[in-house]
């Protein structure tokens, strides 16, 4: 698998690299450890721990902007550092952490049955694969429709027969009362999905089955289950296709839509109210989510029947897929030093201005509790 750093999509603003001072490095033990100071505001009291050697990541292609960040801080505090991420889908991700070809993966859905006996097999007899959420988002409903100025209003129940194949032109009744008073033209509707294996997928399929299962019967896959429409590769290439398509519309994390100039859907909710995609008002419905712990294993159930006005319903979190135990002595200090990071509150606080949602503060609790765990 060829394995390179990922640059941020053109286009999503950055946060100034945080003030981090380089910390120690000793050159004959890779997998030594140092803590470095971040400065005001740094990710812990104690600052950066630094890991030493190189990291192999893959997975989600949601979050790719987020490790790219976090990537560039993380090396400029810990100079004897490496970290490649390879944005190539969480499904691919998944499947190279389970043939231990990366130290560890996103994924924005969790493991699941058939997953979890080759991830644990992949940490060893007898140790286990967990899941450590780490970096959500909102699940942008973008589109390309000549002449409507302001943003669109698009019901669960609208998008799930849009996404099926049961409205076909923008000026269908359903579009037109969820939009009183504008005026919408008769283009033809072109859908646009992962044709990867994607947790944006699973993530967006499940909230249409939940909210609307009449007109969205399929059950949330990781791959696309909706009926028509036209798969791209990644959410770059269903952003780019809906750019470039008259009538085009498609779903991917916010980051995407906002690098590519695209207008994004205000989405009704349980209650009919309709939400702007933000990241406050993802922030606001992720809040909600259920958590389920199981030892080192942090798992987030949304509740798409939880209806606000500032609460955004299309949502996503990517995990983490880790070894909680077994890891490589020469790699753990690495490993947890960079999910420490992640998971702290600088980076957490940088993630809003790059399109992201910050993790609550209670759910970063029990995020930090987990990586401390990891041996």
């Amino acid at each position: 698998m060829k394995l390179q750093r990922f640059a941020l999509v053109a286009g999503v603003g950055l946060l100034a690299t945080a003030t981090l001072s380089a910390c120690g490095n000793d050159n004959n033990n890779s997998g030594s450890s140092s803590s470095a100071s971040a400065g005001a505001g740094g990710s812990s009291a104690s600052g950066v721990s630094c890991g030493s050697g190189t990291l192999t990541l893959a997975g989600s292609s949601a979050q790719a902007n987020a490790i790219s960040k976090w990537t560039k801080d993380y090396q400029a505090a810990c100079s004897g550092s490496t970290i490649n991420y390879n944005p190539s889908g969480s499904g691919a991700g998944v499947t190279a952490f389970e043939q231990n070809q990366v130290d560890f993966a996103g994924s924005d859905f969790p493991l699941s049955a058939d997953d979890q006996p080759k991830a644990d097999a992949r940490c060893g007899s007898g140790n286990k694969a967990i899941n450590i959420p780490l970096v959500p988002g909102a699940i942008a409903v973008m589109y390309n429709v000549s002449g409507v100025s302001s943003p669109l209003n698009l019901s669960a129940q609208t998008l799930a027969k849009i996404f099926n194949g049961k409205i076909t032109t923008w000026n269908d009744q359903a579009i037109k009362k969820d939009n009183p008073g504008v005026s919408l033209p008769g283009t033809k509707i072109t859908t646009f999905h992962r044709a990867d294996k994607s947790g944006t997928s699973y993530n967006f399929s499940n909230f249409l089955n939940q909210t609307d299962a009449a007109d969205f019967p399929a059950k949330a896959n990781k791959q696309w289950p909706g009926s028509g429409g036209q798969g791209q590769n990644g959410s770059s290439g269903v952003a780019q296709a809906v750019k470039t398509t008259a009538g085009g519309i498609g779903y991917a994390e916010i980051s995407y839509a906002q690098a590519n100039g695209l207008p994004t859907a205000k989405v009704g909710n349980a209650k009919g109210q309709f939400v702007e995609a933000t990241t406050q008002n993802a922030s606001a419905f992720i809040a909600k989510a259920k958590t389920q712990r199981n030892g080192s294993d942090l798992q987030l159930a949304f509740d798409y029947g939880y209806s606000d006005p500032s609460a955004y319903p299309a949502v996503l979190v990517t995990y983490e897929i880790a070894c909680a135990k077994g890891n490589k002595s020469s790699q753990l200090p690495l490993i947890k030093g960079f999910l420490k990071y992640g998971a702290g509150d600088t980076a957490q606080g940088e993630l809003p201005a790059a399109g992201y949602v910050q993790l609550p503060k209670n759910i970063q609790t029990l995020v930090q509790s987990s990586v401390d765990s990891l041996s």
